[in-house]
């Protein structure tokens, strides 16, 4: 039924900074979200934002793309608060063994959907991880800043994987919530966007790696 779902209200196209990945979009916000009430009060469901590649996804994936080399094979990725996989995706892609971690059960059976159509097989995880004991060499978050208690939930955890020696990376496009400490800047890149998500028709977006502080 999710599959269905998904399927129906979204169409498959690749990101704008990503056009290795294909991806099941939604063309316009309006209508999936208008959509997903109707599921949400059914089934008890997060709002969409499994269907659109946002910035610090893209950001990711076409800095992993463009340094391979970061990426050993089989290397355990985790990629948290995944949204549509694109970053895990990418890791998939380059040989790492990766797990997808999502709490909304629309958005993992669209990570699963995205990895398919890649020809790529990751571990998808219907599951609030935070507090899990690390059994990755690597998470990788895009857009996880962008409301207070997110934030505050996420980054003890994540804090505490980077002191255990796991690299954490965060890519984020200014979002209101980001850390202001901790941080140390890997890269930073424009991603185009469309104003019916953002602001403006680009985010700069950077890559920073949490240093544990």
């Amino acid at each position: 039924m999710s599959e269905g779902f998904i399927r129906a209200h979204t169409q498959l196209s690749h990101a704008p900074l990503v056009p290795e990945i294909k991806l099941h979009l939604a063309t316009e916000m309006t209508p999936i979200w208008q959509a997903s009430e109707a599921w949400l009060a059914e089934h008890d469901m997060e709002p969409p934002f499994w269907a659109f590649a946002w910035p610090g996804g893209q950001a990711l994936a076409r800095y992993l793309f463009d340094n391979p080399i970061l990426i050993k094979a089989g290397m355990k990725i985790l990629d948290f608060a995944a949204g549509c996989g694109i970053a895990g995706i990418a890791c998939a892609l380059l040989g790492a063994d990766v797990e997808a971690a999502e709490i909304d059960r629309l958005a993992v059976a669209a990570i699963a959907l995205n990895a398919a159509e890649n020809k790529v097989f990751l571990t998808c995880l219907l599951a609030d991880l935070v507090g899990a004991p690390g059994r990755w060499d690597m998470i990788i978050c895009g857009d996880v800043c962008y409301e207070a208690p997110m934030t505050e939930h996420i980054l003890p955890w994540l804090r505490d994987c980077a002191r255990a020696g796991c690299i954490v990376w965060i890519a984020d496009p200014g979002r209101a919530y980001r850390p202001a400490t901790g941080l140390a800047e890997i890269h930073r890149c424009i991603v185009p966007t469309t104003l019916e998500l953002e602001d403006s028709g680009e985010r700069e977006v950077v890559i920073y790696r949490l240093t544990g502080v």
